[in-house]
This record gives structure tokens, sequence and C-alpha cells, in this order.
């Protein structure tokens, strides 16, 4: 199945202060296949490019490494300082944007999901929902000398690879320099919110194991004792997990991941209240807006009129 891993979705506000998506494509700013992508920040800049400078979205993963110039760098409503050496790493459908300035210079590696499709291994799933994570931590890290001089040798490999596209097993030699890359972050990358967590630990993997869940079947499954269940491990166990892993509750967590879905929802796109509803599997509309209440501190709609204007 071809993966549109480079199409992006660039928001705009059109007359009537609602937000719709424009589909733009930005493989011609970049090296890659309809798969995997490498563009330079600093061509944006040179070619008058401004699509990367107000929000957007895509169905793929992105891994920014800013290597020249600060800034700031705005995802999912919250903004985050980069300077150089900052790395930051992006799951499908979250919605960022940075400063535009003419002295930042970096990498972006986009890609679709089919290259962390595999989730058999525990060391799979622990890359793919502890470093790619949308909702409860810190998508910055800051990488040190030991990280760039390990990471920027596989950055060579894969421009190189690009180039060969006919050679056997293209695909696969891709995915295993992406995974390469994902655990040198692992390894060395610091997050900025300072949690560090160990596939050793069974703690840690049972945390990250249901932050996997939580993102498959947040709009399906929104009570603490189900997954606990699909883990097949007590209700206790896991608010004990997730407590010392996370510093949060599994509660807290599930509200926090509906909650930013609703937002999205509301802030770029035109549905009604009650499709949002039913689409983050409320049946009861006035128990989905009670819930963005207590969430958010206000009603939905004047969530969505006082981010539109």
């Amino acid at each position: 199945m071809i993966c549109y891993y480079h199409l992006l979705l660039y928001i705009f506000a059109n007359m009537n202060n609602k937000l719709t998506y424009e589909h733009l494509y930005l493989h011609s700013n970049g090296v890659g296949t309809e798969e995997f992508a490498i563009y330079q920040v600093e061509d944006f800049l040179k070619k008058g490019d401004k699509r990367i400078f107000s929000p957007y979205t895509h169905s793929s993963y992105q891994i920014i490494w800013f290597t020249k110039g600060v800034g700031t760098h705005y995802i999912d409503g919250r903004a985050y300082n980069f300077m150089p050496d900052t790395l930051f790493c992006l799951s499908p459908g979250q919605i960022h944007w940075f400063e535009e300035k003419d002295d930042v210079e970096g990498t972006i590696l986009d890609f679709c999901p089919g290259f962390l499709a595999e989730e058999t291994s525990s060391e799979n799933i622990f890359l793919k929902y502890n470093i790619f994570n949308s909702f409860d931590s810190s998508p910055r890290f800051r990488i040190c000398e030991q990280c760039i001089h390990n990471l920027s040798p596989i950055i060579k490999a894969m421009h190189s690879e690009l180039n060969m596209p006919q050679e056997f097993a293209h695909i696969e030699y891709l995915k295993n320099l992406i995974k390469l890359f994902l655990i040198e972050v692992q390894r060395l990358g610091k997050r900025s919110d300072g949690i560090q967590l160990q596939i050793s630990n069974v703690a840690n993997t049972t945390f990250v194991r249901f932050r996997q869940l939580l993102e498959q079947n947040y709009k399906q499954i929104h009570t603490v004792k189900d997954y606990a269940s699909l883990q097949n491990i007590s209700l206790r166990t896991l608010n004990n997990y997730v407590q010392e892993s996370g510093h949060t509750t599994p509660l807290r967590m599930i509200n926090a991941r509906i909650l930013l879905e609703a937002k999205r929802l509301l802030q770029y796109s035109s549905m009604k209240v009650k499709e949002i509803a039913y689409e983050l599997g409320f049946e009861d509309v006035s128990y989905f807006v009670k819930f963005f209440k207590r969430q958010a501190g206000m009603l939905p709609l004047e969530f969505r009129e006082y981010n539109v204007d």
C-alpha cells in the first residue's frame, strides 16, 4: 500500500474563520521515496517556501534535528525552545510549526508508519511508544556530543541509500537505519522533561505498553480497568507502574489523550461538537461537554471561539 508520508495538511483560516485543510506536497524540497524522505530546513528558507512555518500536520513520523540557530517550535499548542542539537520526535497527527528565522538550519526525516509497523518485540514497542509519544511527555531531546558523533554517519548513510533505490532490500535497509537512529536517541538522548525509561525495568515496559494500548484504543476504551485487563495485570499494578514510570495516573493519561484529540478537532476541523463526541466514543454529548469543561476549564465551543479568533 502506497504511503503518502510527504503529504502535509497545511492549515489555514478561511473567510468564515473556520479552519480547513489544504493538501500540499513537500517532496520537491527533499530527496527520497514515497515512504521515506530527507529535507533540509534551510532549503525551505532559500526557496521562500513558508509551509513549514505555519501550522501543519502529517500522516507520517517526523524527526526534526536543528543544527544551527535558536527559536521556538510549537507542537499541539505548546511552545518548545530549540537551540543547536535539539531534536524533536513527532507522531502522525501532531500539529506543529516553528518560527521562520534566516539563521536556522536542520534536517527533517519523514517516514511513513510502515517503517515502525512491527510491534512484536519489546524493543520495537519501546522505540515507537516511548520516543514517539504525543500526549504525556516532551517530544524534545537534547543530544550530546557522543550522540551527534553516532547519528551523523547514519544520516549520511540514509542519503547514500536514497540514491540507490534499485539495490537489494532498499526499503529494509532504510528501515534498519531509522531503527538504528532511534536506538541511539533512546540510549543517549536526554528528554527535556527528565523522564528516562529503561527496557530492563518491568514498570517502565508496562508503562510504555499502556501508552501503546491507549494510542490504539483511546476512542473506544475510557476506563483504567479495561486497559489493565488488556495487559493481564491488576488495576493496582497498572496504577503503581504508571505512577512509578510517568509520575501520573492511568486515568489522567486517558483523559489527556482524549482531551488532546478533542482540542485538535475543535481547533482544526469544522466538525460539530456532537460529531466530535461520537468520534471520541461518547454516546452522550452532554457527558462529553461536561468532560471537556472539567478537563479544559471551558466549554467546547468556547475553546473553539477562543482559539480561532
